[in-house]
């Protein structure tokens, strides 16, 4: 009788083993959102890139703090043409000659330049962490997608088993001569309709894992797992709060006013080629023989004569260059402000959905399917009612994770357009 008995306890210890290990194994399984972004900001080409331009624009500001190069100039200077004269007594002037130049620009030009430079590398760098908010987005879109799709695949699922009662009720109709045969094809189709649409569901699944191998630098086909349980999200904001943070922390727009002060700059900078540079020459002769060798000390200076057709349309050009990325900015805040929003009224709406569908239609609906299901069994209903009762539940609970869906994305989109790099939302238990 132990004997027995530690048999059983040795044999549930062992079954509970073995569910706790395909209980771990599941969860290791499943697709973590955040690793996901960290493998897709590692991986992505196109945050690359970026970070490469916005280096290369960081090694140009010495570059554009530099002065020009030195030259150095070396030549001969002869008597005649019949013959070499250099240290011939009777030509002092044949000499050699040595000349280094140094160009100064006018005070100020390399400042600018410098400054111009500075302000490119910070827009190239503000742009890098838009770039950064949005490929995080996209993880998030495709992951909230992958999520509502396998929860209607699990729905369709469970609901196959409404419809096979359905069929059996039908059948057992049909048997007792209740029923039309008809009343059982329709039941059947319904069922295999259901199935197709869940084959429909495993297919977009595919695409989506293949977009989000993709995304996060992974081969089109490596295989992915199931995205966790995830809980509702609500921001923390109001519209008008996120639109003035977009408007103070944007990456984008951040990117853009650092080149409006680089337009700027190069606008100060074009004025300044009004004023000319100076180029200080410093030049020795030697002359060889007895004669003393000779230096001289000379200065050039450009005169910028023609500017009412270069210095002047430079001017011009740079000032246009300037209004364009004044408008540009204006452009980029105006969209930014839509599409948050845009996005801000598409969560409202969600939220207002869910809870309809969640609170009302979901619960109400499966309350009036059970009620049609066993009307049909007594003979108090037909199969069209029920089966049209059937597929309106379905259809309410699809569009209640496909909203889920919707709502998730827009709160990532809010993010990457509004430059929240922290907490923007608040999670609600339960779904």
């Amino acid at each position: 009788m132990a004997h027995n008995r530690l048999s059983i306890a040795l044999s549930c210890l062992a079954a509970f083993a073995i569910f706790f290990l395909a209980a771990a194994q599941v969860r290791a399984d499943d697709l973590n959102l955040q690793q996901l972004i960290e493998e897709a900001l590692k991986n992505s080409p196109d945050l690359h890139a970026s970070g490469y331009r916005t280096s290369a624009a960081e090694y140009r500001i010495p570059q554009a703090k530099t002065l020009p190069d030195p030259m150095i100039t070396f030549g001969y200077q002869n008597e005649g043409f019949r013959r070499f004269t250099y240290g011939n007594p009777d030509n002092p002037n044949s000499q050699g000659i040595v000349a280094v130049a140094q160009t100064f620009p006018f005070p100020g030009k390399l400042a600018l330049k410098g400054e111009a430079a500075s302000k490119e590398s910070e827009s190239m760098g503000a742009y890098y962490e838009a770039l950064r908010l949005r490929i995080i987005a996209k993880v998030k879109e495709i992951y909230f997608d992958l999520y509502s799709t396998y929860k209607n695949i699990d729905l369709i699922n469970e609901r196959t088993n409404l419809f096979t009662q359905v069929e059996d009720a039908a059948l057992a109709r049909y048997s007792t001569g209740k029923g039309s045969q008809q009343e059982v094809l329709m039941a059947q189709t319904e069922k295999y309709m259901l199935l197709e649409r869940e084959t429909m569901l495993r297919q977009k699944v595919e695409a989506l894992d293949a977009m989000m191998n993709t995304t996060v630098g992974r081969q089109a086909d490596a295989p992915l797992g199931r995205p966790a349980d995830l809980p509702h999200s609500d921001l923390i904001y109001s519209l008008n709060e996120l639109i003035a943070m977009a408007n103070e922390q944007s990456p984008e727009l951040k990117s853009l006013d650092k080149k409006i002060d680089a337009a700027e700059t190069k606008v100060a900078i074009a004025k300044k080629d009004y004023y000319p540079d100076f180029t200080v020459t410093g030049s020795y002769f030697p002359r060889g023989n007895s004669f003393e060798d000779m230096w001289s000390l000379t200065t050039t200076i450009n005169i910028p004569i023609f500017y009412r057709t270069k210095q002047r349309q430079a001017v011009y050009e740079a000032e246009a260059s300037l209004g364009e990325a004044r408008s540009e900015k204006e452009s980029a805040r105006l969209m930014i402000a839509s599409g948050i929003r845009d996005n801000y009224a598409m969560i409202r709406a969600s939220d207002k959905l869910m809870q309809l569908y969640k609170d009302g239609l979901i619960p109400k609906g499966l309350q009036d399917v059970e009620f049609s299901l066993s009307g049909y069994r007594t003979g108090s209903n037909d199969a069209l009612t029920v089966i049209t009762r059937l597929k309106s539940i379905i259809d309410y609970e699809i569009s209640y994770w496909l909203q889920f869906s919707e709502h998730e994305k827009a709160i990532a989109r809010i993010e990457a357009a509004a430059g929240l790099t922290g907490a923007a939302v608040k999670n609600r238990k339960g779904n």
